[in-house]
């Protein structure tokens, strides 16, 4: 399956800003615990993982750009947490 045949432009752009919602509102395959966890937890993960199982073979360099998106927008959002931390009034 390619992903061009059933996806486009505007629902990268929704996942790349957006990715629990459109996780949520898009006919993406839902199911399982795991599933759930990466939802909550990591979803540039989960969406990585997801293009990975549906479209390695037919866009690889797709994949990878997800690949990469996930894992720095991860780190970069861990970072911040670390540098800001709790603070209280």
């Amino acid at each position: 399956m390619n992903f061009w045949d059933v996806h486009g432009l505007l629902f990268i752009a929704f996942m790349f800003f957006f990715p629990r919602l459109t996780l949520l509102f898009s006919s993406v395959a839902t199911g399982g615990i795991l599933w759930w966890l990466g939802f909550i937890f990591a979803p540039r993960l989960l969406v990585a993982i997801l293009a990975t199982m549906a479209y390695w073979t037919t866009n690889p360099i797709l994949v990878v750009c997800a690949w990469i998106w996930a894992l720095s927008g991860e780190t970069a959002e861990k970072t911040v947490v670390k540098r800001r931390g709790f603070r209280r009034r």
